[in-house]
């Protein structure tokens, strides 16, 4: 008789505390800043893809969910600046852990991560994501691949860290990045004393 008073002593002392169950459809947390969501394909600001179709993203997945085929680009057709692209571009979010490896592994900051995690699906065969589906959408201003590089453009319009004119699309720093100053190049040596 004692222990079932006890039991709904507890019960009455929960009823008024706060709840914290999240409603979660209806109202979609905010992820965290540095969240390890869904992959992005990245472009230059003319709409040439990044993705260099060099494969080291593939080799650095632990769980073996990437594929990248690549191929040779020619004069009449162009899909990155360089010698290579990747013809067929896929990640596989059944067998995908988010690590973020094959992003550490990108030489050309083609490959980054969303903050998007809603993937579910009712069949395996909907969570092989494509390069159509992985791929920054065009912005204004951007011409869909194949097409030749820029007019006007150098080598080092193309190379990480210059800045080219326009915007480039896919990743840009987040909020959070842009308040600590990440987004901000690194003071040079000596700089400042």
């Amino acid at each position: 008789m004692f222990g079932t008073l006890r039991g709904f002593g507890v019960t009455f002392s929960h009823m008024f505390k706060k709840m914290v169950t999240e409603k979660y459809p209806e109202e979609v947390p905010p992820p965290a800043p540095r969240y390890h969501g869904r992959h992005i394909l990245n472009r230059y600001p003319d709409g040439l893809e990044k993705c260099i179709g060099c494969e080291l993203c593939a080799w650095a997945c632990p769980a073996d969910a990437i594929y990248v085929e690549g191929a040779d680009n020619t004069d009449s057709e162009r899909y990155s600046p360089g010698e290579r692209y990747a013809k067929n571009y896929q990640i596989n979010y059944a067998r995908c852990i988010f690590c973020g490896l094959c992003i550490e592994a990108c030489p050309t900051r083609s490959l980054t991560m969303s903050n998007e995690y809603e993937l579910a699906a009712d069949n395996r065969r909907d969570l092989i994501f494509t390069k159509e589906d992985l791929l920054a959408p065009l912005r204004e201003g951007m011409q869909p691949a194949p097409h030749k590089s820029k007019a006007g453009a150098t080598d080092d319009y193309y190379e990480r860290g210059v800045n080219a004119p326009g915007d480039a699309v896919g990743g840009e720093y987040s909020d959070t990045e842009r308040r600590l100053g990440l987004d901000r190049a690194a003071p040079e040596k000596g700089a400042g004393q």
